[in-house]
């Protein structure tokens, strides 16, 4: 893949115009506050993965609606008093998997909170959320459009507010310092991270890697890449509503939430990303309000920095933790 969006000295000024709704912030704080309605009631059980450095715990805690969400608790075995936590979210298809592919930030010191995706999990790694109430059992995507009419009924909705109960979830446990939690996640992971950013004032930092959920109309107007395809898909078919689906996606878009962020962020993009678009992300980046930095990997695409960005995020989470 070539170079195909803004050049870099572009990308770096590029901070266009959003859309955000009048009632953005009362969307939110409504579904928060009628999420905490619900007992967080997250549960903590001991597994054996054959770690013997690290305790694993399978987790079950509340999210929208009160609906149980999984996900992994990973902590070193030797450690003194309570740790800084990084909360993981997964990229789009992915599920939890298994404790043994989450190994980077236990091994480095910190606890590790992983949320599995509703509904997702069948397309690259295995999940075990259904996306409840309708009891649907991890599918193969798509999840884009799901409810897109409707802000109400968007399936992001759900997928932010068990992001946040997440959150809660990690400073619940005792072993994680609870002043000291930093949001993170690529692709999907990295727009549900950044969307946390805006949701929650409070965290240490946030580390959005190549984030999806950001700038969707250019998105589907630049690449024809999925998961953005899906909307493009839906739309060369339902022709008549092309406004109201941009209009509902205005309230999960991460330029409103970065302008709401104040933490610390490290991003990253690769600038040969056809599925989070560079401009997309940029845009993101530019509108972030709180002190940020980025990695730029001119001739990679989603795969974005692997293991050298690795290093950059350890370095970053080091300084936000201290």
């Amino acid at each position: 893949m070539a170079f195909f969006d803004l050049p870099l000295d572009q990308l770096r000024e590029y901070r266009p115009d959003r859309t955000e709704p009048a009632d953005f912030d009362s969307f939110w704080s409504g579904t928060l506050a009628a999420a905490r309605q619900h007992p967080l009631n997250a549960r903590f059980e001991p597994v054996d993965y054959h770690l013997k450095t690290l305790e694993t715990f399978d987790v079950t805690f509340a999210g929208y609606g009160g609906q149980p969400i999984k996900g992994w608790f990973i902590l070193p075995h030797e450690r003194s008093g309570p740790l800084p936590c990084v909360v993981e979210y997964i990229g789009y298809g992915g599920g939890r998997g298994f404790p043994t592919q989450w190994l980077l930030y236990p091994t480095a010191g910190y606890a590790l909170f992983v949320m599995d995706t509703r509904g997702q999990g069948s397309a690259w790694r295995p999940g075990d959320t259904p996306d409840i109430p309708d009891g649907a059992n991890p599918s193969f995507p798509g999840f884009m459009t799901q409810g897109v009419l409707e802000p109400s009924t968007y399936y992001y909705r759900r997928v932010f507010t068990d992001a946040v109960r997440a959150v809660e979830a990690a400073r619940s446990n005792p072993a994680v310092d609870a002043r000291r939690v930093v949001v993170a996640g690529g692709s999907q992971g990295g727009g549900i991270a950044l969307a946390v950013s805006g949701l929650v004032p409070d965290l240490s930092g946030a580390m959005p890697d190549y984030p999806y959920l950001c700038h969707y109309r250019r998105a589907t107007e630049i690449s024809d890449a999925h998961p953005y395809a899906e909307i493009a898909r839906y739309l060369k078919i339902h022709r008549d509503k092309i406004e109201r689906v941009f209009t509902t996606l205005s309230y999960f878009d991460g330029l409103n939430f970065a302008t709401r962020a104040q933490t610390p962020a490290q991003f990253a993009i690769g600038l040969m990303d056809e599925i989070t678009p560079p401009s997309t992300v940029f845009a993101a980046y530019n509108h972030y309000a709180g002190s940020k930095q980025i990695e730029v990997y001119p001739y990679n695409g989603h795969e974005g920095g692997e293991g050298y960005h690795d290093l950059i995020k350890l370095r970053f989470l080091k300084s936000v933790t201290a």
